[in-house]
C-alpha cells in the first residue's frame, strides 16, 4: 500500500464525523475530495501496474501524486472561483500540514517538459494487447482522416463528411457496445475509452459520434423489446441508422422531473407534442430517443419513445410532419451541430415505447449514464492530450529573447503539470471503466471521472492557449478550437455541479448501508 493511502483514508473517515451533510457546499467538497483521493489512487496504481516504467513515467508519478497531495491540503479546485478547504469544515491546519507534506518538485517538472520535448511519451499500461492494437489502428486513422481537416470543420461549422463518418462506422465506432448477436463488436468499456479518446484528439465530435450510439444502443439493448433490438441495433452497429437524444428542454436542463412533452396514448398510437433542445447531430439523425410524460408528475411519469424520422438537408432540416427545428449556434463541439426541436403532434406506434411499457423511462435513461459518463470521461482525456500536443509542438517550435519558449520554466512547469493532469483524468477514466466491465455498480466512480477529467481538459486547454499567447486567439491556431471543445466538458452529460451533488449523495448512501 502507498504510504499515503493511510493518511488519505484518515481523512475519509474525519471528514464524514465533521462535514454538514445538509450543507450544499459541504456536500460537493465532499465530493471533490474523495474523486481526489480516487485518483491519486488511480495514478499510483497506474505507475504500480507498469511492467517497465520509464523516467518519465516515473516523474509524473511522483509529481502528480505530490501535486494532488498538496491540493488536499491547501484546497481543491472545484471552478475557477471556488475552492474547497478542509480547515473550512473544521479541520486543524497544523494537522494538514503535518499529515500533507509538499515538496518542490519544480526540478522534476522541467525533466517532464525536456523528455516530453524530446518525443517521449507516458506509458498507457494496457494489460490487454488487444487495447493497443485498438489504440495505434485509431491514432493512425484520427492523424489521417480527423485532424488535418477538424478545424477547417470547426471554422465551417461544417458535419463531419458523410465519408469520413462511413470510414469510422466501418472501423466499428458505432458498433463498440453492441452485441455481437446484432451485427456489433460487443467490445469493453476500456476499449471504448481508447477509441473515444483517440478520435477526440482529433475533434471532440469525432469522439462524440460513438456516444450517440452508445446511449441508443445501451437504451435499446438494456430496455428494448426484442422486436426493438432485431428492428434497430443491427443497423446502429452498422452506421446505417445515426440517433440522436431527445432529452433536454428549454426551461428543464438537468431538471428532468418537470419534463412538460407529453405522449397521449390515442388508440395503437401516441402522439407527442413539446419542445426540446440541445439535440446534437439531430438533422442527420434517423431515429430520436425521445424522453416524455406519458403519466403522473416526477421520474415514475415518464417514458421513453423511438421516434424514426427522416434524414434532414441545410434546404430543409426537418422534412418530417409536425416537427420543425432550428440550430443553436455555439462556440465549439462543432461536427454534427445542435438543435432546439419542437413535436407538433407527432404520432408514433404504441410498438415504438421502448420496453413496452410506461413509466420506465427515467429508469431505462440511468441505465445508460455510467456509460455515457464513462466516454464523456474518455473524451474530456482526449481534448486534453489534444491541447497537450499543441502546447508542447508550439512551444518547440516558437523563440523568444533568443531560446525555445519552452526552456522557460512557466512554460516547461505548465506542460509537465498538463501531462500530469491528463495522465491523472486517464488513470480514473479507465478505473471506472474496468469495473464497469466486471459488472460491477460504478455510478460514482464514472461520476467521480467525468467530474475530474472535464475539470483538467480545461485546464490543461486554458494554459494551452496562454502558452500560445495572441496566437492562441486567433482564430487559425487550433487551439482556439480545442478550448471551446473543453469548456463544453463540465456542462453535459450532467454539469459539475449537478455531478458533485450526485456522487456526494450517492457516496454517503453507501456509508449508510
Amino acid at each position: 500500500m502507498h504510504i499515503i493511502f493511510p493518511k488519505l483514508e484518515k481523512y475519509q473517515r474525519l471528514i464524514l464525523k465533521k462535514m454538514d451533510r445538509k450543507n450544499e457546499y459541504h456536500l460537493h467538497g465532499y465530493a471533490w475530495f474523495e474523486t481526489y483521493v480516487e485518483a491519486i489512487k488511480q495514478l499510483v496504481y497506474w505507475y504500480k501496474d507498469l511492467e517497465s516504467p520509464s523516467e518519465l513515467d516515473t516523474l509524473i508519478y511522483e509529481v502528480g501524486v505530490n501535486e494532488y497531495v498538496s491540493d488536499l491540503r491547501d484546497g481543491i479546485s472545484m471552478s475557477q472561483t471556488e475552492k474547497f478547504r478542509l480547515d473550512e469544515i473544521g479541520f486543524e491546519k497544523f494537522d494538514l500540514v503535518r499529515d500533507f507534506k509538499v515538496y518542490d518538485y519544480n526540478d522534476k517538472k522541467r525533466k517532464i517538459s525536456q523528455l516530453l520535448s524530446q518525443g517521449q511519451k507516458p506509458s498507457y499500461g494496457f494489460k490487454d494487447e488487444a487495447l493497443n492494437i485498438v489504440q495505434e489502428q485509431f491514432q493512425k486513422f484520427t492523424e489521417d482522416e480527423i485532424k488535418p481537416e477538424a478545424h477547417e470543420w470547426h471554422l465551417k461549422n461544417d458535419l463531419i463528411p458523410d465519408d469520413v463518418l462511413d470510414k469510422m462506422n466501418g472501423m466499428g465506432v458505432s458498433a463498440i457496445g453492441i452485441p455481437e448477436k446484432y451485427d456489433g463488436l460487443a467490445m469493453t468499456k476500456e476499449a471504448m475509452c481508447v477509441i473515444t479518446e483517440e478520435l477526440s484528439r482529433g475533434l471532440l465530435t469525432a469522439g462524440s459520434i460513438g456516444t450517440r450510439a452508445e446511449i441508443c444502443g445501451e437504451l435499446i439493448n438494456l430496455g428494448g423489446t426484442e422486436q426493438q433490438k432485431e428492428k434497430y441495433l443491427s443497423k446502429i452497429a452498422k452506421g446505417e441508422c445515426l440517433t440522436a437524444a431527445v432529452f433536454t428542454e428549454p426551461n428543464t436542463g438537468s431538471d428532468l422531473a418537470n419534463l412538460n412533452t407529453r405522449a397521449v396514448k390515442d388508440g395503437d398510437d401516441y402522439i407527442i407534442t413539446g419542445n426540446k433542445t440541445w439535440t446534437t447531430h439531430g438533422v442527420r439523425s434517423d431515429l430520436f430517443t425521445v424522453l416524455a410524460r406519458t403519466g403522473e408528475p416526477g421520474y415514475k411519469g415518464l417514458s421513453m419513445f423511438l421516434v424514426d424520422k427522416k434524414r434532414g438537408t441545410d434546404d430543409n432540416l426537418f422534412p418530417d410532419d409536425n416537427m420543425q427545428g432550428s440550430e443553436i449556434e455555439v462556440l465549439g463541439y462543432r461536427g454534427m451541430r445542435e438543435y432546439e426541436i419542437s413535436l407538433d403532434g407527432i404520432r408514433v406506434s404504441k410498438d415504438q415505447l421502448l420496453g413496452g411499457v410506461e413509466g420506465q423511462g427515467f429508469k431505462q435513461l440511468m441505465e445508460t449514464f455510467e456509460g455515457a459518463r464513462i466516454q464523456t470521461a474518455a473524451r474530456a482525456v482526449g481534448v486534453s492530450q489534444s491541447a497537450l500536443d499543441e502546447c508542447l509542438q508550439y512551444s518547440i517550435d516558437r523563440t523568444q529573447f533568443g531560446k525555445k519558449i519552452i526552456d522557460f520554466d512557466r512554460i516547461a512547469f505548465k506542460i509537465a503539470m498538463m501531462a500530469v493532469h491528463t495522465v491523472t483524468a486517464r488513470s480514473i477514466t479507465m478505473f471506472s471503466a474496468k469495473k464497469k466491465d466486471e459488472g460491477i455498480r460504478c455510478d460514482i466512480e464514472a461520476g467521480m471521472a467525468k467530474l475530474l477529467a472535464a475539470r483538467n481538459a480545461w485546464m490543461v486547454a486554458d494554459d494551452s492557449l496562454q502558452v500560445h499567447g495572441g496566437n492562441g486567439y486567433a482564430l487559425e491556431y487550433p487551439i482556439s478550437r480545442i478550448l471551446c471543445d473543453a469548456r463544453i466538458l463540465n456542462i453535459f452529460e450532467g454539469a459539475a455541479e449537478i455531478q458533485s451533488l450526485i456522487v456526494a449523495k450517492n457516496l454517503l448512501k453507501n456509508e449508510e448501508k
